[in-house]
């Protein structure tokens, strides 16, 4: 019999080997009700971030997602997709999963790691492109509003850390040109928990009409929330549909229970001392060199500390679960 744990690591190590579409009745997701799993592939590409904002094509992969529906049927149910961070799909991601699916919503967790033979990038980010999770983003839009049990009204997306970042830029009018679904269709909302906001990107005040919201702790030390709140603060004056939700005293990772007792990771990589830029031709620059930055540039740090706040994830939760009502993106 399939367990939670044993099915999340078929997932994660059986699929980069053959890729299928898996479908159970088992739920490999603690309590919530799961009448469905299919673990399906599709097309994705590996891109440098100059790659990605250049437009220029990128090195085709095929990666997965895991999709779950709540209730058996025929009905179309709204969707979150979900995005990792540099860890890779951890309880962080399945907590939320569980959480989505006891409100009565699909979820789609993307691996944006295991196809393209990743592990994890939490000591050395150079790995993968910071760009490379919209790209995904985009593409598992495009493959779940053809799938006939998702409302392709009701698609949102939301990623932790690393994925926060996608979530976030995602929204980027002009990332959604570039590269976004030939449909047109975009997410319902975009929902960002404590990414990276220290990277200026060319048009960057362009962003989408639906809501976009930002959960960060004022304690994180991976990258600091100032840069964030910058941004949001730049954008709402000109009147986006942008929050930022800031909790006093939370650390990276305050939703997640499985850093009750706080830990660090001293080696983990981090660029909260860094200012970036995205230049002319698509090249990201260290602002204070005004050279192409590289993860052994001196703003480079290491370090960084999780720790769980169980009333800022209880608030950020309901938050979430308001956004979906507002959105038409719950059950109806």
């Amino acid at each position: 019999m399939l367990t939670r744990e044993s099915c999340s690591a078929y997932f994660r190590h059986a699929i980069p080997a053959a890729f299928f579409v898996f479908v159970t009745s088992l739920s490999c997701v603690g309590h919530a009700q799961v009448a469905r799993t299919e673990v399906i592939p599709f097309q994705s590409s590996t891109l440098t971030d100059e790659e990605f904002l250049d437009d220029r094509p990128g090195k085709p992969v095929t990666i997965a997602g895991e999709l779950r529906l709540p209730r058996a049927g025929t009905e179309r149910f709204p969707v979150v997709v979900l995005l990792h961070g540099t860890a890779g799909i951890t309880s962080t991601v399945t907590d939320w999963e569980q959480d989505l699916l006891a409100m009565g919503v699909a979820t789609f967790v993307v691996d944006s790691y295991a196809g393209r033979g990743i592990v994890s990038t939490i000591n050395d980010m150079s790995k993968l492109g910071r760009l490379v999770q919209i790209e995904d983003a985009y593409r598992a839009l495009e493959t779940l509003q053809k799938h006939p049990r998702i409302d392709p009204e009701r698609i949102m997306l939301m990623g932790l850390s690393w994925g926060g970042h996608a979530a976030l830029y995602a929204s980027l009018k002009r990332f959604q040109r570039m590269h976004g679904p030939a449909s047109g269709r975009e997410f319902s909302a975009y929902v960002a928990f404590y990414p990276p906001c220290n990277t200026g990107y060319r048009q960057d005040e362009d962003i989408s009409a639906k809501p976009v919201r930002i959960f960060y702790g004022s304690a994180d030390d991976y990258i600091p929330v100032a840069a964030c709140r910058e941004y949001v603060n730049r954008l709402r004056v000109n009147g986006k549909n942008i929050e930022l939700t800031e909790y006093p005293g939370a650390s990276h990772g305050f939703d997640s229970k499985a850093f009750a007792t706080p830990i660090k990771l001293p080696q983990a990589q981090t660029t909260r001392n860094c200012r970036l830029q995205e230049a002319a031709h698509g090249e990201i620059v260290n602002a204070a060199t005004s050279k192409l930055f590289s993860y052994d540039d001196a703003c480079v740090a290491r370090g960084l500390t999780l720790a769980f706040k169980q009333d800022v994830s209880a608030s950020a939760r309901t938050a979430v679960k308001e956004l979906l009502a507002a959105t038409g993106s719950k059950p109806h």
